[in-house]
């Protein structure tokens, strides 16, 4: 694990970090939730999940349900107020406390969302307008040598603090770094006994492996480890895994998956293919990819709405849903099981460098939830709806999750990034959908 301190330059603005943010705002009525969202009740979630989310969320498994459904009905009044208003919507989230929170540019646009019912905070700059800037910052990264532009971890918008950050790694180029006249003001900061079914075969969450080729021949470097995640159709109704693209050993190939066999890896059952991979894809900014399940995937039951999180119990997918700031989320892992935290934005993108060397820009939304190596391409949830596809965090090098929080606490504690399931959905096509129960 790189321990590193944290440069972050405002385009339009400081500092990122959700949980070390005060909020404030006038005193409106928050609204009724209303957003027809079907989840499990809170006596039916897995116990591991219940315990990720007493643990790491602070609140009781019924207010991570309430929020996660108030964060789907923001994230449909944000998208509605933005088409009707486009210059004067400035980002929208949810505070630590759940309540409801949209930014605007104007005092007229304030009033209209207050009398809807929502807390309102007044920016100097739109979500277009930050969204602009974003884009800028990431065409002069791209132009930066690489040795140069392997020290910017990610670029995001921060619509709590109305600024466009860049997180740069602190090292004597990364200090060294002529960010251009755009950006001012550059700061440096020291960077799971309710219901759940309990079942043995493969799901989300669980392990996978995968060679560029026959894995009776493979080496054990070769060989990579990632997580299942949401099980999946396509448009001919055939199953399919949703995973990481960064997975693929061979991206852009027909690489083979296998669930592995413990005692001898070299006599994994193959239960499918990489139809599609992708990372970083111009069109997309995407790292997803589509596990195409032959029969003994299907046998082995990757045909369900289901993932797991530890201890074999099991969580049905109930819908999807979009990145909301401030939004409780879990993720499932092959390696650290449940864990939970919140959307901290919902727009990030970072530079990955391939195998050959090329660099690529990867977008999503990043959370606070402590994910570990091999954790990639497991389930992120938000109550029990489908959120995003784990893509990587800044604790994937930890033994655990106990010493990543350990030492990342003073650098504003564990993140990860998720590829927005809906994104993957669209970018895809061929009538991809998320199984839901």
């Amino acid at each position: 694990m790189r321990n590193k301190l944290a440069l972050r330059a405002a385009a339009v603005g400081a500092s990122a970090m959700l949980l070390s943010f005060s909020f404030s705002g006038a005193a409106q009525a928050d609204p009724v939730t209303q957003t027809g969202v079907d989840q499990l009740s809170a006596e039916q979630l897995p116990d591991e999940l219940v315990e990720a989310i007493t643990r790491d969320l602070n609140i009781s498994p019924e207010e991570y349900l309430d929020r996660a459904a108030k964060a789907q009905e923001l994230g449909s009044y944000a998208d509605e107020f933005r088409q009707q208003h486009p210059d004067e919507f400035a980002g929208a989230w949810l505070g630590l406390d759940g309540k409801p929170f949209v930014a605007v540019t104007s005092s007229a646009a304030a009033k209209r969302a207050a009398a809807d019912g929502y807390h309102t905070r007044l920016a100097p700059v739109s979500a277009e307008g930050l969204e602009q800037t974003l884009a800028q910052l990431n065409s002069w990264i791209g132009l930066l040598p690489k040795d140069v532009a392997s020290q910017v971890n990610s670029t995001s918008i921060d619509v709590l603090d109305n600024r466009v950050v860049i997180d740069i790694v602190n090292s004597p180029i990364g200090r060294a770094l002529n960010l251009p006249t755009l950006l001012a003001n550059v700061k440096v900061m020291l960077s799971p006994g309710h219901g759940g079914k309990t079942e043995r075969g493969p799901l989300g969450g669980d392990t996978y492996i995968s060679t560029p080729g026959d894995i009776a021949d493979a080496e054990l470097s070769e060989i990579s480890v990632c997580s299942l995640g949401f099980n999946a159709v396509n448009g001919n109704g055939n199953a399919v895994n949703i995973s990481a693209g960064h997975c693929n050993p061979a991206l852009g190939q027909p690489s083979p998956v296998f669930l592995p066999n413990q005692e001898n890896i070299n006599d994994s059952t193959r239960i499918g293919t990489f139809s599609h991979s992708s990372v970083g894809d111009p069109a997309d900014g995407l790292d997803y990819s589509v596990i195409s399940l032959n029969e003994a995937g299907i046998d082995a039951g990757l045909d369900r709405p289901v993932i797991r999180g530890a201890g074999g119990t099991t969580l049905e997918i109930t819908g999807t849903a979009d990145p909301v700031v401030g939004a409780p989320i879990c993720k499932s892992g092959q390696n650290s099981a449940f864990t939970c935290g919140v959307v901290a934005a919902d727009h990030v993108e970072t530079q990955l460098f391939t195998h050959d060397g090329s660099s690529r820009t990867v977008r999503g939304f990043a959370g606070t939830a402590c994910t570990l190596a091999g954790d990639s391409g497991g389930a992120i949830v938000t109550g029990t709806l489908a959120l995003g596809i784990t893509s990587g965090s800044n604790s994937s090098g930890a033994p655990n999750c106990t010493e990543a929080n350990l030492v990342l606490a003073t650098d504003g504690g564990t993140a990860n990034l998720g590829i927005p399931v809906a994104d993957i959905m669209s970018a895809a096509g061929n009538g991809l959908k998320i199984r839901t129960k």
